[in-house]
């Protein structure tokens, strides 16, 4: 399966407060916050939903074709994604635009505070999917320029080529026509928690109004793991995996798509999917930085077994390189 993941490229600057943001917080004066956290350190990564994404499905072998707009400061970070198996051919350079920014501050309970610059994303509403040779089996519609989203959208039905669609981070900005257009007939449909309730005020839809509009819906729940709904089939909720040590919750939710993602493209379960994704997931909540984890096939393979039994990890094996896993 030839995928594509449109959406954004970004560079992440990383904060970590020591204290709890909540406590900040006074619940009387919400109205007029001004706050400001001195952080004990800060990381300068690679990052961007999309690429993120990208990476992930790189390190499993799937050599996807990443679709955004960057500016030229971009040289260095796509050799780096090149190096991990990522088509780069369909990326934007923008002539007067840098790379976008996300700046993002992390507290003691991994509770976050972000803001995202746009810079080059906003050129991305000029990409035309239809000049993709060859033509994807599925595009992963991801957070970007809204304009962007809802044409990439249009653009898959117009070509009849499936589509997932993962607004996440954009919800605050989408309109509830763009939101519904973005919904509507895509095969997969990803949230967290959080953006699930976000997504039912957006589009002015009851849960059920969603369901019958997509393939299935999959909700990440955190430490709760996933839940996967359709509207005519029994909820399917995998837990997450256990015991992880926790060093930087972004672009876990990106982790977990690039495992749920590949493990689709290999002809494998939902239950497996989400599986090989919670695992991946596992992975990048152990390292600073979406893209500083490595998607090693013995790893997550001992993963998916202490989490979910041999019989996981023998089946995704088979994909990961046909790795012979410690027993």
């Amino acid at each position: 399966m030839r995928i594509a993941v449109t959406g954004s490229i970004a560079t992440d600057h990383l904060m970590t407060f020591p204290g709890r943001i909540a406590d900040q917080l006074i619940p009387d004066r919400l109205d007029r916050v001004s706050l400001s956290f001195l952080a004990d350190d800060l990381e300068v990564r690679r990052g961007g939903v999309a690429a993120n994404i990208s990476y992930g499905l790189g390190g499993l072998g799937l050599g996807p074709v990443l679709v955004g707009a960057v500016g030229s400061d971009f040289a260095e970070y796509e050799v780096w994604l090149k190096e991990h198996g990522v088509d780069t051919g369909a990326v934007h350079v923008s002539a007067r635009r840098q790379t976008a920014r996300f700046l993002c501050l992390t507290d003691q309970d991994a509770n976050q505070i972000a803001a995202f610059y746009a810079g080059a994303m906003a050129e991305a509403r000029d990409i035309d999917l239809s000049r993709l040779d060859p033509v994807p089996d599925l595009v992963v519609v991801a957070p970007d320029d809204p304009e962007a989203m809802v044409r990439h959208t249009e653009r898959c039905r117009a070509l009849g080529i499936a589509f997932a669609a993962d607004p996440s981070q954009q919800l605050a900005r989408l309109d509830r026509d763009q939101t519904r257009t973005l919904v509507t007939g895509a095969r997969w449909l990803f949230t967290n928690e959080y953006e699930s309730t976000l997504l039912l005020e957006r589009t002015g839809w009851s849960h059920e109004d969603v369901l019958v509009r997509v393939g299935s819906w999959v909700t990440t729940l955190g430490a709760d793991g996933v839940r996967i709904e359709t509207a005519d089939g029994p909820v399917l909720i995998v837990p997450a995996v256990a015991g992880v040590r926790i060093a930087d919750p972004t672009g876990v939710g990106d982790a977990f798509r690039a495992g749920f993602l590949a493990a689709l493209a290999w002809g494998q379960s939902r239950l497996r999917a989400a599986q090989l994704g919670c695992a991946m997931a596992s992975l990048a909540l152990g390292e600073v930085g979406s893209q500083s984890y490595e998607a090693d096939p013995a790893l997550l393979c001992a993963v998916l077994a202490a989490s979910y039994g041999t019989a996981a990890a023998d089946e995704l094996a088979a994909h990961l390189g046909g790795v012979l896993w410690p027993r």
